[in-house]
């Protein structure tokens, strides 16, 4: 059984004893614990509120039912927008002025698996300052539960994904007219979750003629869920096989985003955040923000563009907080991320369809293999490795400086290691499992995977 604490919420595996994994136990403890972190946060109120909205999981609908009798237990009011996206939540606080909201999902994670997402009241996830905060509360606090005449109250609101996709259409960047006019066939597979439901909405409304691949959110995955090549087989099959102008795959919360090419390739998740930067950087010249396991390919439109870069350690808050620092006009992460602070500092799967359509159709609906083409050709290795525990994370890490001693090192969030003509080294614990990744990039995916390699070498002396 697994339970991961980290700056990128809670989430864990289902079964076992509580406290090892995302036990009913656990949900209630977390809960309480984030409305005392919340009560304190923002004092002196005499009523608070909360958004809540679920996945597609199985689970979630089972789950739900904790949350929200334990917000209420503690004398708080609790908006349910039912099934939605990660993103949607974080729009309810800011339009509710809420005081905080908590997302039911485990995001990318296997359907075994399940987790909280947790917003502040400017409908972003909370800081690490802040979670490290709700963590201690969670384990000291002895929690007071309301009394009848204080119970919180429960109301339902069914249109906030409506109200998402109207924020992201009211955007002077987006032009639902070009996007119209190219008259677009897309393929999307909403992996049975909340994205089936959310990106053929916002299609529709662009005037896309949609086909849809695992559109029920019934929760049963069909593939495993991270929106990565080896898990979109059927997809790149599909655009092809039917002419379709291009694919999109989301992950269960909808917060990262994929695309397929024309011919069945896949366009990388890493080229999400590039292509939609050019496009950003096409209207609004600034600085630009990703992570240190994302593509030099945003560098160097970067350089290109003439913008300062910023990189930061791995996970959405830390990606914002820079953002916020430097004034960032786009950020996000390699993995599909895209962070657009002229709507919400939060991953937003949904806006980043909507700017990758405006571009393709601003340039004649160019086909995406061609896009592509446009940007430095990088290739990535990703691998991850079970280690047994933080002690042998710990030698590994220590092995590794040892082996590149003399090499530039970042050892802010793991090891991150710049070798000569651009290629690089970043080996980290993960935020969402108890795994460590390996990622490493190159002019050529066999000296990437060769780079990859050496560290799995290391692994293995252990």
């Amino acid at each position: 059984m697994t339970l991961v604490k980290s700056s990128s919420g809670i989430r864990g595996t289902l079964g076992g004893k509580a406290g090892e994994g995302f036990s009913p136990i656990d949900i209630i403890k977390f809960s309480a614990g984030y409305v005392s972190w919340m009560k304190r946060k923002y004092k002196r109120k005499k009523k608070y509120v909360i958004i809540f909205g679920r996945d597609g999981r199985v689970t979630s609908v089972l789950f739900q039912e904790f949350l929200i009798i334990t917000f209420r237990s503690l004398g708080v009011d609790v908006i349910n927008i039912g099934l939605s996206t990660t993103p949607t939540v974080g729009i309810a606080v800011m339009n509710e002025k809420a005081d905080g909201g908590v997302m039911l999902t485990a995001s990318h994670n296997p359907k075994n698996w399940n987790g909280l997402k947790m917003f502040n009241s400017c409908g972003e996830f909370l800081s690490e300052e802040d979670f490290q905060k709700l963590f201690y509360i969670t384990e000291k606090e002895n929690f007071r539960f309301s009394s009848y005449k204080k119970l919180g109250n429960l109301f339902h609101r069914k249109d906030y994904i409506q109200k998402h996709i109207e924020k992201i259409l009211s955007l002077p960047i987006i032009d639902r007219n070009i996007i119209q006019k190219a008259r677009l066939k897309i393929v999307i597979d909403g992996i049975n979750s909340s994205g089936g439901i959310a990106v053929p909405i916002l299609l529709k409304h662009l005037g896309v003629h949609v086909i849809e691949m695992h559109c029920d959110p019934h929760g049963d995955f069909v593939h495993n869920p991270e929106p990565i090549k080896k898990n979109l087989k059927e997809i790149c099959n599909k655009v092809p096989e039917i002419k379709a102008n291009l694919g999109i795959s989301v992950d269960p919360d909808v917060d990262r985003v994929v695309f397929i090419c024309e011919n069945g390739d896949f366009f990388g998740e890493e080229y999400t955040l590039v292509s939609i930067a050019d496009y950003v950087l096409e209207n609004k010249l600034g600085p630009v923000v990703s992570t240190f396991s994302s593509s030099h390919a945003l560098k160097d439109l970067a350089i290109k563009k003439g913008v300062p870069y910023h990189s930061t350690s791995v996970g959405e808050v830390h990606v914002i907080k820079k953002m916020k620092e430097v004034h960032a006009v786009i950020g996000g992460e390699g993995n599909g991320g895209i962070v657009y602070p002229e709507l919400r500092y939060g991953r937003d799967a949904l806006v980043g369809i909507a700017l990758f359509l405006t571009q393709i159709a601003k340039l004649y609906n160019i086909s995406l293999s061609k896009l592509k083409k446009k940007y430095s050709n990088f290739f990535m290795s990703k691998k991850k490795i079970q280690l047994s525990s933080h002690e042998k994370i710990k030698m590994l890490l220590k092995r590794i400086k040892k082996k590149y001693k003399g090499k530039k090192m970042n050892l802010s969030d793991g090891i991150k290691i710049d070798l000569l003509n651009n290629e690089w080294i970043h080996i980290r614990e993960s935020n969402t499992e108890n795994i460590i990744r390996i990622h490493t990039e190159s002019f050529s995916k066999t000296r990437a995977d060769f780079l990859a390699k050496e560290i799995v070498f290391e692994v293995k002396k252990l």
